[in-house]
């Protein structure tokens, strides 16, 4: 055997008779997605009777016996760095964890390094399958860098297409806190509008006609001095959807130097507390192991300087 590659077998059972090859090996190899898989017979990676099977749709026939050849996965571009993780959950399959606000979740153009991805390389380092065939976590959904708050990533790639789903079929249950300006009126209700890039600012994210669809399910907590504390259930998951929804209703998310709207007097104290983010924090994460099937559940307390800010608020 090559080193640096893995070989793993495959026999056909009678109940796959008909079955794309593909679809068998994801049953038969469940370590590996059907996506992977479908890369690696592409690439000839997979044999049957020491011949290359190229095609992931040709139908199988009971006993058939098929080898996959799994290169290791490819040393990620990003370097690990050791930076310190608050750590909810983690066995072999994924990691939760509680994101500081100001730690950017993945590598990009002005945040090259010092993200979580780096972190998570470090920390995850011998433990991290070949996710799409190169060693990384996989990031699922992200979480804005100056909101706070709970996080999954996958390690393997069973763990990335099971967690995927669910966030496709909106089954994970997702809930922040935020601190918004004024009194939302009802006291609890349903944003339901499309968001996409705005068209005069292409920066921001907007309402829009024809966006992607995006429902925000708010109640509020606490009635403050000119602001309230509200819990917002996700529905979706949109880039910066609770931070327009609630700017779209009146009610913007203090702080929110994108789309806030603060009074003089809240300007004021948001600067002597040197709060300079958006009130937002995820604050509760459940979703379904996608290799257990467990029903996991985490909670995340508000983190220190969004409770001074509400201490503050509730005192006036």
């Amino acid at each position: 055997m090559d080193a640096g590659v893995s070989v793993k077998h495959a026999i056909v059972p009678d109940e796959a008779a008909g079955w794309r090859l593909d679809r068998t090996l994801a049953t038969l190899v469940p370590t590996l997605s059907r996506e992977r898989l479908k890369a690696l017979i592409s690439s000839g990676s997979v044999t049957r009777d020491d011949t290359a099977v190229r095609d992931p749709a040709i139908k199988v026939k009971p006993g058939d016996a098929y080898i996959v050849s799994v290169p290791d996965p490819k040393p990620a571009h990003n370097e690990a760095q050791e930076i310190p993780l608050v750590i909810a959950f983690e066995d072999e399959h994924l990691i939760v964890v509680d994101k500081p606000a100001g730690l950017v979740v993945h590598p990009a153009c002005g945040n090259l390094d010092g993200t979580l991805v780096n972190a998570l390389l470090h920390h995850c380092r011998g433990s991290l399958s070949g996710i799409g065939g190169v060693e990384r976590p996989g990031i699922v959904h992200r979480i804005d860098k100056d909101t706070s708050g709970l996080m999954v990533a996958a390690k393997t790639d069973r763990a990335h297409a099971g967690l995927a789903k669910q966030f496709a079929d909106h089954s994970i249950n997702r809930r922040y806190r935020a601190i918004v300006t004024g009194s939302p009126r009802p006291i609890k209700g349903v944003v339901d509008a499309p968001l996409g890039r705005s068209h005069t600012n292409r920066k921001k994210m907007a309402i829009v006609q024809g966006g992607k669809r995006a429902v925000t399910h708010y109640d509020t907590i606490e009635t403050l001095n000119g602001a309230s504390l509200i819990e917002c259930r996700l529905e979706t998951g949109r880039t910066h959807q609770v931070r327009v929804h609630m700017a779209s209703i009146g009610h913007p998310l203090l702080g929110d130097p994108v789309y806030g709207r603060a009074s003089k007097e809240q300007r004021k104290l948001l600067d002597s507390l040197g709060f300079e983010r958006q009130a937002l924090h995820a604050a509760h994460l459940g979703f379904i192991h996608p290799v257990t099937s467990a029903a996991l559940a985490f909670e995340s307390r508000i983190p220190a300087d969004m409770q001074e800010l509400f201490s503050r608020l509730l005192l006036r």
